[in-house]
């Protein structure tokens, strides 16, 4: 399960999106996120949806590696639909003693299934086809503006490379864990829910005692390397944008404008 996470992992390839410069990927994925909230319309939820996978085919991920990143969203995804399904009142379509499914809740639910999927599968992209330095890189310049208010953006850009990078380490740093205590004869999947939790803290203090040390080495590292932030600092690989780049930005306004009309249309699914 731990291995099924996709977030913060990267994905060597070179495809037209692993080239795109961090900047277009960042504002694309908050467009992209935007709009999803925006849509009430089936219209729009198809070219979301269609708009994905044309980059899934442009980054030459595999959709099957992607998909992975969904498994342990699952229960929330099942609970967020039976939510809705039960709880939404409209017409009733099916009914059982008190129990009924309604016509508005059955709509309500595929909505919200469907942004919370194409949510995860849209961010777990940025970061599938775009290294944590580059990324980090992306972030300081699109943040710059924000300096003019005293707000360090270079360290503001820095803890987000760093929680990004360190997602899979810990979820590694989980799973052997986990599969330590297995071997001691800890069952995780038996007994009642509360069970199951008191069976998770043999799991959450080792965890949190690896990620304070690794902190710490992490600190001291940086220390010792004379590192007191992004003042006067230069870049190995400076981000500069080429002609696709310049593209990249032509279809993201494209389609938030497309996302926006289609958003006000009369033909809805509800």
């Amino acid at each position: 399960m731990m291995r099924d996470i996709t977030l913060g992992q990267y994905y060597s390839h070179s495809s037209v999106i692993h080239r795109l410069d961090p900047r277009v990927k960042l504002l694309g994925t908050l467009v992209y996120i935007l709009t999803l909230f925006l849509q009430k319309h089936i219209f729009g939820f198809a070219a979301a949806v269609l708009v994905f996978c044309v980059c899934v085919l442009l980054s030459k991920v595999p959709f099957s590696y992607m998909v992975r990143g969904l498994r342990p969203v699952l229960v929330i995804l099942v609970f967020s639909s039976i939510l809705h399904l039960f709880f939404t009142p409209g017409t009733v379509l099916f009914e059982i003693g008190s129990v009924h499914i309604t016509k508005e809740g059955g709509i309500l639910a595929g909505k919200t299934v469907l942004r919370i999927t194409l949510l995860i599968l849209g961010s777990s992209l940025l970061t599938l086809t775009t290294t944590p330095t580059t990324l980090m890189d992306g972030m300081e310049k699109s943040l710059k503006p924000l300096q003019v208010f005293k707000i360090p953006v270079h360290e503001v850009a820095m803890m987000m490379s760093i929680a990004l990078r360190f997602i899979p380490v810990l979820l590694e740093e989980t799973d052997k864990i986990m599969k330590v205590q297995a071997a001691r004869g800890m069952d995780f999947t038996s007994g009642k829910i509360w069970e199951r939790v008191k069976k998770l803290v043999p799991i959450l203090v080792p965890l949190f005692a690896s990620s304070i040390r690794r902190a710490e080495e992490l600190a001291l590292a940086m220390e010792s390397r004379c590192y007191h932030g992004g003042n006067g600092r230069t870049k190995l690989h400076p981000l500069k944008y080429q002609k696709r780049d310049y593209l990249g930005y032509l279809c993201v306004f494209i389609y938030f404008c497309c996302a926006v009309w289609l958003s006000k249309i009369s033909v809805s699914i509800g």
